[in-house]
C-alpha cells in the first residue's frame, strides 16, 4: 500500500528495493516502521529470488533518525515494553549487518541519528553530495548504543568519539572520507551511481557473495553476540526513560533549549 511505512518492491534482476516512507515526517521512524523493516528484511534474506537489498528513502530524505514525538510516548510506557523497542531497533540494525544477500543505501539529504547506523550496516552506501549526516541522540539525552557496533565498524572508533559526543552534523565529504559513506554523486549522477554499483554486484555469484561477505565479518570480527545485543538494548531503553531524556525530548517538543544548555 502507497501509505506503507515501508514500500518492497521486487524487479526481474532480483533487485529489492526497500523504501522508508513516511516523507511527511522526514522518514522518521517510528514502531510501525520497525516491525516493517524486521518483517521485510527477514523475508528479503531467505528470499532466493532477490539478488541484492536496495535502501532508499522517500521524498527528499533519506532518514531523520527516530520520531521524536514517538520516543516521548514510548519512554511514558513501561520498562519492558520500553526495552522491547530497543531490542527491536538493534535487531533491525543487526539483520542489515548480517544479511546474506548484498545491502546498499542510496542516501539523499537528511541521514541522522539511527539512519546513520542502518547505512554502516549497509555493504555499499553511495550519497548525494549535499546529503547531511549526523549521529545525534545525546542531543536529546538519548544515547545511540544500538547502532554504535556497526558505526565503529564503518568509521572508527575515533571518528565515532567525535561525533556521537558533539551531535555534529557533517557533509557527505566527510562521510566519505571517514568510511560511512563510499561513493559521493552530484545531482542527477547519484542515480547512474547506484545502477552502476547494482550492476557490478548482479554480475557476482549470488552464493560466492553469500560466503564472502559471511567471511569477511568473521575476519573483522565484528559480529555481536545475543548477550552483547541485550546489553546495547538494555542500556538505550533505560536512558530513554531517564530524567535528562525526559528533559531533552520535552525541550524538542517546546522548540527549546534543554536545561543543561547555558548560552
Amino acid at each position: 500500500m502507497a501509505d506503507d511505512p515501508v514500500l518492497v518492491d521486487i524487479d526481474a534482476r532480483g533487485v529489492a528495493t526497500v523504501t522508508l516512507n513516511r516523507p511527511e515526517v522526514n522518514n522518521a521512524y517510528d514502531g510501525a516502521m520497525i516491525e516493517a523493516l524486521l518483517g521485510g528484511i527477514t523475508r528479503l534474506s531467505s528470499d532466493d529470488k532477490v539478488r541484492l537489498i536496495v535502501l532508499r528513502g522517500a521524498g527528499k530524505h533519506f532518514q531523520a533518525g527516530a520520531d521524536l514525538k514517538w520516543l516521548a510516548e514510548v519512554s511514558a510506557q513501561s520498562e519492558e515494553e520500553n526495552l522491547e523497542v530497543s531490542r527491536r531497533t538493534e535487531t533491525v540494525v543487526r539483520l542489515l549487518d548480517t544479511c546474506p544477500k548484498p545491502t546498499m543505501a542510496v542516501v539523499q539529504g537528511f541521514c541522522v541519528g539511527g539512519a546513520t547506523g542502518v547505512i554502516a550496516a549497509c555493504d555499499v552506501v553511495v550519497a548525494a553530495a549535499d546529503a547531511t549526516f549526523a549521529v545525534s541522540e545525546v542531543r536529546w539525552g538519548l544515547i545511540p548504543h544500538p547502532i554504535l557496533p556497526q558505526l565503529i565498524a564503518a568509521m572508527g572508533a575515533r571518528n565515532v568519539r567525535r561525533y556521537a559526543l558533539t551531535a555534529e552534523r557533517f557533509s557527505a565529504e566527510q562521510a566519505n572520507i571517514m568510511g560511512l559513506v563510499h561513493e559521493v554523486a552530484l545531482g542527477l549522477q547519484l542515480e547512474r551511481t547506484a545502477q552502476r554499483t547494482i550492476d557490478a554486484l548482479l554480475r557476482n555469484g549470488p552464493d560466492a557473495v553469500a560466503q564472502t561477505k559471511a567471511k569477511i565479518l568473521e575476519l573483522a570480527e565484528t559480529g555481536i553476540d545475543e548477550a552483547t545485543a541485550e546489553e546495547l538494548a538494555r542500556l538505550h531503553a533505560e536512558k530513554r526513560q531517564s530524567d535528562e531524556a525526559t528533559e531533552g525530548l520535552s525541550a524538542f517538543r517546546e522548540k527549546r533549549n534543554p536545561a543543561w544548555f547555558k548560552e
